[in-house]
């Protein structure tokens, strides 16, 4: 397996439900390292950059209101296998078809508001880190564990 980067938001709900703390327990009891992170508000370009490859569907105005709704924390994730297994952590998209023990399974409702957002491949990893972190954001560090999890 590959040490790979990966982006991670925590939407406004997680934040008004104040379940922040339980989904990172998720990614840290997985092994994965979070290499940086913000609690921060999302201005509606910022949302639209984002989200660009969905302009033409019809919940982009959904999606873009609720992500500037409040805050969201962002993350970016390092380990082993970091994109794929962030994603089989957050579950389906479609909360409908999120399996229990995901967090999207255990904590979302509705799809238009799933709660988390987790890049779908390296180059949208590479994109949307860009578009939240500077390079001197990220702290990659090592501890006894690495390799290890």
């Amino acid at each position: 397996m590959a040490i790979e980067r990966t982006y991670v938001m925590l939407k406004p709900g997680v934040m008004q439900r104040r379940i922040a703390g339980e989904i990172l327990s998720r990614i840290e009891a997985k092994g994965l390292k979070i290499v940086a992170a913000k609690l921060m508000n999302i201005g509606r370009a910022l949302a639209e950059t984002h989200y660009a490859e969905h302009r033409e569907r019809p919940f982009f105005g959904e999606l873009t209101s609720y992500i500037t709704s409040g805050p969201v924390f962002a993350m970016v994730i390092e380990g082993d296998d970091a994109i794929a297994t962030v994603r089989r952590l957050c579950g389906a998209t479609k909360v409908q078809d999120a399996l229990p023990g995901t967090i999207r399974g255990d904590f979302a409702m509705h799809t238009g508001m799933n709660i988390i957002h987790a890049s779908d491949a390296a180059a949208s990893a590479e994109r949307e880190i860009a578009l939240y972190f500077k390079p001197e954001d990220i702290i990659s560090w090592k501890d006894g564990n690495d390799g290890w999890i």
